[in-house]
């Protein structure tokens, strides 16, 4: 039988190895692997369980849904993001870049020794206000030495204040929630001014009915806060209509983590709360810097 010959200017059908590389894995999609970065949201392929990444371990991802609930899963693929298949995977280390930021957006301040608290101090309406200051501020007051107190409740801003004696070098940064003309907030914040304390106090305020208000609904996957009508207590009225349990108060207080769990630092709150929290800093801390 003659030999088969190729031109060398003409095609080769035959010239090319089928099984050469990895032949199996051709005509097979590739699963793009997605680092497991705090608050991506993912769901789960296998029942539709949607939720944001909050812990990691060496092989597993903790997800937290809208009500709270975390679950643990392995690290893998069977999860989607945006509705396309990926496969988790753990954050690779990443490299220093030169000097890192606070959540308040200043920079941080490192290996600082621990500072002696100011006689001055801040004081807040609740515990939620001291948790989202401490979140977003913690590391610079803890640096200048400011501790936050909380009121609960304006109403007792002029007793809590003659128990402090304000005076020079002592000063009281007060941050008021719904503090808007004609509420009863403004009507407590003009009467400590005009008092015996007012040289040395600042009240201050944001419009929002509540802190929790003071984060970007957007965090929450949300276009805007509910309006709660009037006679419904509005943490709870704002949790019915999210959907979130809330018979009891352990549901409203799970519901506040799962709020603070989603602020990431001072791009997550609306400017009409940052403004004034950095006022009441620089006003608290004012004798120190003179």
């Amino acid at each position: 039988m003659p030999t088969t010959t190729h031109d060398s200017n003409g095609p080769d059908r035959y010239n090319d190895d089928v099984l050469a590389g990895d032949w199996r894995a051709r005509g097979r999609r590739t699963i793009p692997k997605v680092e497991a970065e705090r608050d991506l949201v993912v769901e789960l392929a296998g029942d539709g369980y949607v939720g944001a990444v909050v812990g990691l371990d060496k092989q597993h991802v903790v997800l937290e849904d809208r009500f709270g609930r975390k679950r643990l899963f392995p690290l893998g693929p069977g999860f989607l993001v945006d509705g396309e298949a990926v496969e988790l995977v753990r954050p690779a280390p990443k490299a220093p870049a030169g000097r890192t930021r606070t959540a308040s957006g200043s920079f941080a301040v490192e290996a600082a020794p621990a500072r002696v608290a100011l006689p001055s101090r801040i004081f807040v309406e609740g515990r939620h206000d001291a948790e989202l200051v401490e979140k977003v501020w913690g590391a610079d007051l803890r640096i200048e030495g400011v501790v936050v107190e909380y009121l609960e409740g304006v109403d007792v801003l002029a007793a809590q204040l003659d128990e402090f004696r304000p005076a020079p070098g002592r000063r009281a940064g007060i941050l008021v929630d719904h503090l808007v003309p004609g509420s009863k907030e403004q009507r407590i914040a003009d009467a400590v001014a005009r008092g015996p304390h007012g040289a040395h106090v600042l009240v201050v305020g944001h419009p929002f009915i509540d802190i929790w208000q003071a984060v970007k609904p957007a965090r929450l996957g949300r276009d805007a806060w509910p309006v709660i009508p009037r006679g419904t207590e509005w943490k709870h009225g704002v949790c019915e209509a999210f959907g979130w349990p809330h018979a009891e108060q352990a549901d409203i207080a799970r519901a506040w983590q799962h709020i603070l769990g989603r602020v990431r630092g001072y791009g997550d709150l609306e400017p009409a709360l940052l403004g004034r929290v950095e006022e009441l800093i620089d006003f608290v801390t004012a004798p120190r810097r003179s």
